[in-house]
């Protein structure tokens, strides 16, 4: 297998899961139309049960885009490497 897909698809996996244990603690709260979500920047992800809120999903998406990046730029200097 390329080694640019392989560093990818672990990038995408370490860097979502550093964002699903670097997550903010988060409450959403909806009533009818309104939704309003409160967020504790200070407190790291502990043993929290329920599911995750729109900004803890956005956070863990953008790390583990950050993590995809990472691993697909390590596989072209991997690739190169091998020249």
């Amino acid at each position: 297998m390329n080694a640019k897909i392989v560093l990818l698809m672990v990038g995408l996996v370490v860097g979502g899961l550093a964002g699903y244990l670097t997550r903010p603690q988060a409450a959403e709260i909806k009533i009818g139309p309104l939704s309003l979500e409160v967020q504790d920047k200070d407190s790291v992800a502990g043993a929290r049960g329920g599911e995750l809120t729109t900004g803890q999903l956005q956070h863990v998406g953008l790390f583990a885009l950050i993590g995809a990046v990472v691993g697909f730029g390590a596989g072209f200097v991997a690739d190169r490497g091998r020249r």
